[in-house]
This record gives C-alpha cells, sequence and structure tokens, in this order.
C-alpha cells in the first residue's frame, strides 16, 4: 500500500511585534543609513530669506534705465543670496548631523559648480556683447540645472525645485524681454520662498 503524502498544515502562529527598544534601534539605523547616502542640510528658512531679497532686488531692479545698472543690481542680489546661504547652510548642517565634509555633501557642491561657473562666465560674456536679454532666461535655467544634478544626492525635493527653476528659465528665454525682470522675480524670489517652506517644514528648518 502506498503511503498518503503528509499535508504540511500552515503555521497559525501569529509574528509577536518587536519590542520598543529593538523598533527605535531599526529606526535610528534607517536614519543614519538615509543621512549617509544623501546629503539633507538644505536650508529651508536660508532659501526663504535668499527668496525674500530677490523680490527686493527685482523691485530696485525694474527702476534701472541701464542694462549696466540692472545687471549691477543682480550681481549684487547674488552675493547677498550667497551671503545668506553660507550661514545657514552651516547652521542646518550642524542640527542635522551632515557634514559638510561627509561624501554626500562633496557630490553635492561638485554637481552644483560647473552650472554656476557656465552662468557666471557666459554672463561676462553677454553682457560684453551686448546680448543682456537673454540673461535672465540663461540664468534661471542654469541655476535650475545645478540644483537638479545637485538635488541627486539630496532629498527628493531639491531636484523637484531645480526642475522648477528650469522651467521658469525655458518660459523667460522664449519670453518677450520686458518679463525678463519678473521671471526673475518669480524664479529667485518666488520659487525660493515656496520650496524654501516646504523644506523646513518637511525636513527641519
Amino acid at each position: 500500500m502506498q503511503e498518503r503524502p503528509h499535508r504540511i498544515r500552515p503555521s497559525h502562529r501569529r509574528s509577536r511585534p518587536l519590542p520598543k527598544p529593538a523598533v527605535e534601534d531599526l529606526r535610528f539605523i534607517r536614519e543614519t543609513m538615509q543621512r549617509s547616502s544623501s546629503f539633507t542640510a538644505v536650508p529651508g528658512w536660508g532659501q526663504v530669506g535668499m527668496g525674500a531679497t530677490a523680490v527686493i532686488a527685482a523691485g530696485i531692479a525694474a527702476r534701472q534705465v541701464s542694462s549696466e545698472a540692472w545687471l549691477r543690481v543682480w550681481l549684487t542680489e547674488a552675493v547677498v543670496a550667497i551671503a545668506i546661504a553660507i550661514p545657514t547652510l552651516r547652521l542646518k548642517a550642524q542640527q542635522s548631523g551632515s557634514a559638510l565634509t561627509s561624501g554626500p555633501a562633496r557630490k553635492f557642491f561638485l554637481a552644483f559648480l560647473p552650472p554656476a561657473v557656465s552662468a557666471a562666465l557666459l554672463t561676462l560674456a553677454l553682457y560684453r556683447l551686448g546680448i543682456t536679454a537673454v540673461i535672465p532666461g540663461m540664468w534661471l535655467l542654469l541655476y535650475g540645472a545645478g540644483v537638479t544634478t545637485a538635488g541627486a544626492f539630496s532629498v527628493a525635493i531639491v531636484p523637484a525645485m531645480g526642475v522648477s527653476f528650469m522651467g521658469t528659465g525655458l518660459a523667460a528665454l522664449f519670453a518677450p524681454s520686458a518679463y525678463g525682470n519678473a521671471m526673475l522675480a518669480f524664479g529667485f524670489g518666488g520659487l525660493h520662498i515656496v520650496f524654501g517652506i516646504l523644506i523646513a517644514r518637511r525636513h527641519g528648518g
């Protein structure tokens, strides 16, 4: 006689929930791995400050009667924005435990640097040629490209902000030159403020 095969009965035992200390340890390990693989110290409130000064700069630049004076206003705003970004970046890094000398931070800045340098060189070249009408679109497009590429080493909202800047820059390149200053106000002002608030609320300051 053939023996009937034994059916393997599924176990009905319920898995026991992990103890609270184990859950906390797993959460700590996960957060540590996330910090080690991405640069999270993007200063949200610093971006809000940069956006506010950009709106003011746009108002001042709109009153200028020459392209030289207009460009001078926006270059001054760039210096002010950097002066806001550096200390708020350091503060956010200290609070979040993301060292500015870490691998992800280094990759973040190295990815942002080439578009920023390209924007500076193109600004000089276009100004010497007297082609200042395309400068707003070029600034927004290359800044957005830098933020998008650098954002690959940061939280997801950063590359989304970069894409928004690129879209604004594209619109500025094909819009009438009279709208250039307004597009800069919308981009460096409005987008910085909106995304800065979102980053501050979702990712701690």
